[in-house]
Formats: structure tokens, sequence, C-alpha cells
């Protein structure tokens, strides 16, 4: 008569590893990634580069005063941004580009102004006082930069 009672533990731990390898892993749930800022919708800006402004030259401005509030008069709330300056001459025009924000919350704006170089001009200082609507954006901080200086920092709901 035979033992086979000694085999019995080695058959019950091979089918205990074959029913283990059937069984999946756990994976790791993958981590949701924020969708990137953006701006919903842009407000009139008098000042935005223009077709005609090829051939001009640019310029620049001197910025003396930035505020930027923000105007909860509007649903939602607007950003806005106050820019008082000058040119260098009467026949300069203002521009200012507004960048749609990056990946960390940026907003780039460039201010300059143009000149028509086929036109003779006395250099007597322009002044200038504007403010300009932002737009609403995306939920989160967004910081402003105008010309590569930081100017403020708004929160978008």
């Amino acid at each position: 008569m035979e033992n086979h009672s000694g085999m019995r533990p080695i058959h019950l731990f091979l089918f205990a590893v074959l029913l283990g390898a059937c069984i999946a892993a756990p994976t790791a749930e993958p981590t949701p990634t924020a969708a990137p800022p953006y701006r919903i919708t842009s407000d009139e800006n008098p000042f935005e580069p223009k077709l005609e402004d090829v051939g001009w030259q640019i310029a620049s401005v001197t910025i003396t005063s930035v505020d930027f509030s923000e105007r909860y008069d509007f649903t939602p709330p607007r950003a806005v941004l106050g820019l008082v300056g000058y040119m260098p001459s009467v026949c300069n025009e203002l521009r200012v580009e507004i960048s749609p924000p990056d990946e960390e919350y940026n907003v780039f704006i460039e201010v300059y102004s143009l000149v028509n170089p086929n036109i003779q001009c006395d250099n007597v200082f322009q002044q200038f006082e504007t403010s300009i609507l932002l737009g609403t954006y995306s939920p989160g901080r967004y910081y402003v930069w105008i010309n590569d200086s930081l100017a403020g920092d708004f929160v978008s709901y």
C-alpha cells in the first residue's frame, strides 16, 4: 500500500500557486491631471495689435503707474488693469497685447507703442491713462506680468 499523505501538501501548495496566478494584481489608480488654465472670454481691448500695424516701428513706453484690481459689478468678477504712462511722441499709438495664460497660470502682457516711420513728428511726450478688462478665466490663481515685471494676481472661481 502506497502512502500518498506526503503528496497532499505539495498538491495543495501547487493549487494555491496556480490559483494565485489567476488573480489580477492591484494596479495604481491613475491620478487625474488638472486641465491647463485658459481664458474663457476676452473682453474688448481697444489697444490690441491690429493688422494695420504691419510696417510700423515698435517704440517704447514708460509706465509710471500700474493699478491691478477686480471689478465685482460684473458676473463673474473681472480683473482690471489700469495703466498710466507716456510715449515718446504724440504720433505714437499704444498697444497692449494680452497673452493666454501658460501652464503655471501666468498671464503675460506686453505694453508698447507703435509709430508710422513715414510721418515726421515732434518728440513731445504723449501721456496715457487707461483701464483694460482682462476677461474671464478658468478656475485658479493667475499671476499677471507686465513687460516681464509682476503686476499682481487674481483668483478666478
